[in-house]
């Protein structure tokens, strides 16, 4: 996947385009993620030990992984995802800067 948990993201797609948020968490294995403030929906929660109300709880809920494009950290536009060797390492950059996403 070309977005990794922490990673500074924008919506491109879907009734939250434009938004931008932190991925929480990542989840390969459904190409899904997790954004912070993106894609809230309503979900009912019966009564329990850790919520005795119960009642409506706002949400956020995943999002396809085709959906975001990581931020560029010169720019802080949204850019596509490369890969390169640096060091002996593989890197993910920003194919508009050159920079860097990893930390």
């Amino acid at each position: 996947m070309h977005v990794k948990k922490d990673d500074k993201v924008q919506i491109i797609s879907g009734k939250d385009k434009g938004k931008q948020g932190t991925v929480l968490a990542a989840f390969p294995k459904k190409d899904r993620v997790l954004v912070e403030g993106v894609n809230v929906v309503k979900k009912h929660a019966k009564p329990s030990q850790e919520n005795p109300q119960g009642g409506i709880l706002n949400q956020e809920a995943t999002i396809h992984v085709s959906n975001v494009l990581p931020l560029d950290p010169k720019s802080g536009e949204p850019t596509r995802v490369g890969n390169e060797v640096r060091d002996g390492k593989k890197v993910r950059i920003a194919k508009k800067s050159g920079e860097s996403l990893d930390k």
